[in-house]
């Protein structure tokens, strides 16, 4: 792989992808682990292999990463019950993040659920799975449109009070969404669908760069059919001797200051190769030749 900057010997490799400060003092490298691949098929139920994905979490730390993003709703629950069968105690430098307002009745279903009284068992249970006092980053899973949204940042607004939650984050929202619940309290990280070719969510990433708030695109690896055979992507990742996906990567590190992708895998050279992705260069014609691939909403 091409690399381009010499690295300290103390510095992990993820390093390469720069660091962001979420709220005033979570300060984290700006590619994390998602771990929504950890559970079985469909992310439902126990992992195929408990030994490796036991061993893809331990992994994740001793690569330096120290984001990880999960939900209550991985498994249900086998996600943050991994995590911290895995890694807890917790290195001082970890941040876990979680969610919480969906709900899966079955296998492939997700339906939100923003009453206030489940939130609060929501938030309960996560810090209960992942044993922890207080949750560095709650974030809610989706604004369910079937309770007044005051009522659902209301009731993260008492956990925080309470020392339960620290920061609050929100997932699969639009501008005025965010502006809204901003008007209710500081918001420090946004979870939306973005990736090289879905970037439907362009507006809400501006307006998130402008405001200084992390923005965690979910699903960053999805490359379509960019990855043909004899295409700009394919071209760039033989000059730097990667894959198109880790090229994919480079170019969301690339796209904004604020940008902490979080590729998740269930296998520890999947996750070796993401991590691969920080130390990527790509020259401003190409990356502005991959923006150009698909275009903006």
């Amino acid at each position: 792989m091409t690399q381009t900057e010499t690295q300290p010997r103390d510095m992990p490799p993820v390093a390469r992808s720069g660091s962001f400060t979420l709220g005033s003092d979570l300060v984290v490298y700006r590619l994390g682990f998602g771990a929504m691949q950890l559970p079985g098929p469909g992310v439902w139920g126990p992992p195929r292999d408990h030994a490796e994905a036991l061993r893809v979490l331990r992994r994740v730390v001793d690569l330096g990463i120290n984001f990880i993003d999960t939900a209550d709703s991985y498994g249900p629950n086998v996600s943050e019950e991994l995590i911290a069968e895995a890694l807890h105690p917790y290195p001082s430098h970890l941040v876990i993040a979680t969610k919480g307002g969906l709900v899966r009745p079955g296998p492939g279903l997700w339906q939100s659920n923003g009453r206030p009284e489940h939130l609060r068992q929501a938030c309960e249970g996560s810090l209960k799975r992942l044993k922890l006092e207080c949750i560095d980053l709650y974030q809610l899973h989706r604004i369910d449109p079937e309770v007044p949204v005051e009522d659902q940042i209301g009731t993260l607004l008492d956990l925080q009070r309470a020392g339960k939650i620290r920061y609050i984050g929100l997932s699969e929202v639009s501008i005025p969404d965010i502006v809204r619940v901003r008007e209710m309290t500081d918001i420090i990280s946004v979870q939306n669908r973005y990736n090289l070719v879905d970037r439907r969510s362009e507006e809400v990433l501006d307006y998130c760069e402008r405001e200084g708030i992390g923005f965690i695109p979910w699903r960053p690896l999805a490359i379509g059919n960019l990855a043909d055979e004899g295409g700009l992507l394919v071209q760039v990742a033989k000059r730097l001797n990667a894959t198109p996906v880790q090229v994919a990567l480079a170019w969301l590190l690339k796209r904004s200051p604020v940008m902490l992708p979080i590729p998740g895998t269930s296998r520890v050279g999947h996750l070796e190769e993401n991590v691969e992705a920080a130390g990527l260069e790509l020259t401003e014609e190409e990356y502005e030749g991959l923006l150009a691939l698909t275009d903006k909403p």
